[in-house]
């Protein structure tokens, strides 16, 4: 299940998840418009069940299942926002979520996928480590493997986020997501031009984990980033099917530094009023670097997650 959706099955998963995902807000700032010289729509993804726009993504695959593979339960692995998702959305439909999570993960993440029911699996901080475990854990449970962002469900549910933008503010020239795994990245591509062919996508992406604008940059997929960034949601590397999605729907990556990320965030907790976590401000933080790219248009900016440990501030 790792090929790109069509735009059928995007709109198949509006359809699907409808009863379970909250339609999240569209915010605006006249503070920050000025600041960026552009008319910024801010998509609250944020406000989505679980925290995060991963919701969408989980909750499809979660509903896409056939009764007797769902009854074996889900897998994935998950540094706390898909992992926390899935979870959320097995218990929509009474099954087992099983995540495996690698050591150094946010513990607010951590206990917010507990508490939604999952069943934790630890492993090393490593790629590989990861999917060992997940194989490991679909041995002994049959559970179906949720991958965070190279399943074909995962990126058609993601993709119902630009859908709900599109609809909510017509007319926008460009629209920009933070890229990681790029699950959301390609499915938002994908649903986007399928809807308006002339929209400008980018990404936006930290400068320690630029494997996607290196891959990009390069014409083939870059695999030796060591990633070395605050912004935890976005350290995965980007997906082989997922840079496909990137490229041939012409998705610009800005990479920006933590320092520019940290101050972006601070920018939308103060301006905005709304808490978000750091690696949803890599967005404002590109367009903030790049003023140029985005002067004078109407920008739609996703704000992919909330889900800040509160307690480990310096207050």
């Amino acid at each position: 299940m790792n090929a790109l959706p069509s735009f059928e099955q995007v709109r198949d998963a509006a359809a699907r998840i409808a009863p379970h995902a909250r339609l999240t807000p569209v915010l605006r700032s006249a503070a920050l418009d000025a600041l960026a010289g552009a008319e910024l729509h801010f998509k609250a993804e944020h406000l989505q069940r679980g925290g995060a726009f991963k919701f969408r993504g989980a909750c499809n695959a979660v509903w896409s299942l056939d009764d007797e593979t769902a009854a074996r339960g889900v897998v994935t692995h998950s540094s706390g926002n898909h992992g926390s998702a899935l979870a959320l959305a097995a218990a929509t439909r009474s099954i087992a979520a099983h995540v495996v999570v690698p050591e150094g993960a946010v513990r607010a993440k951590l206990e917010a996928i507990e508490r939604a029911g999952a069943i934790l699996h630890r492993c090393a901080p490593t790629q590989a480590a990861r999917e060992a475990m997940c194989a490991e854990v679909q041995r002994a449970t049959g559970a179906e493997l949720v991958h965070p962002y190279a399943d074909t469900r995962v990126m058609a549910g993601q993709g119902t986020l630009a859908l709900e933008l599109l609809q909510q503010t017509p007319g926008l020239d460009a629209l920009i997501t933070p890229v990681g795994g790029g699950g959301l990245a390609s499915g938002v591509a994908i649903a986007a031009h399928a809807i308006n062919p002339a929209l400008n996508l980018f990404g936006a992406e930290p400068l320690g984990a630029d494997d996607a604008a290196r891959s990009l940059a390069h014409g083939t997929r870059v695999t030796t980033v060591v990633p070395d960034t605050i912004c935890d949601g976005l350290r995965a590397l980007v997906g082989e099917r997922n840079l496909d999605a990137l490229r041939s729907h012409r998705v610009e990556v800005i990479t920006v530094s933590d320092a520019e990320t940290i101050a972006a965030m601070q920018l939308l907790w103060s301006e905005l009023k709304q808490v978000v976590e750091v690696s949803s401000a890599t967005v404002l933080a590109a367009i903030l670097k790049q003023p140029q790219r985005f002067a004078g248009r109407r920008v739609g900016v996703v704000l992919t997650g909330g889900n800040v440990d509160l307690q480990a501030l310096p207050w």
